[in-house]
């Protein structure tokens, strides 16, 4: 699911309101950060994520592991947040623009 400019534009700006569903503690991101990352996207579809410390590289490779593990795409980062965005099939919450 590949999102177009103009989507990734509207679901940054539904973003920036939203406060971190999910915080990594010194583990970083683990199978049960996953699970839990998992069932908030299948409730919200847009999710924010704090990542653990660690250098932009560590960062890198924590959000590949969960948007890997969660089959979402990573909308935007910016330092160590991260927002990420699964389309729900069942029941769609958010309208996406062409």
């Amino acid at each position: 699911m590949a999102l177009s400019p103009s989507q990734r534009r509207y679901l940054r700006s539904l973003a920036h309101d939203l406060h971190p569903v999910i915080l990594l503690g010194a583990k970083g991101a683990t199978e049960a950060v996953v699970k839990e990352l998992d069932l908030a996207l299948s409730h919200h579809e847009l999710v924010k994520v704090k990542l653990s410390g660690g250098d932009k590289e560590e960062r890198q490779a924590q959000i590949d592991y969960l948007a890997e593990g969660t089959r979402s795409e990573s909308v935007q980062q910016i330092g160590h947040i991260v927002v990420l965005f699964r389309r729900n099939e069942d029941e769609p919450k958010l309208a996406l623009p062409r």
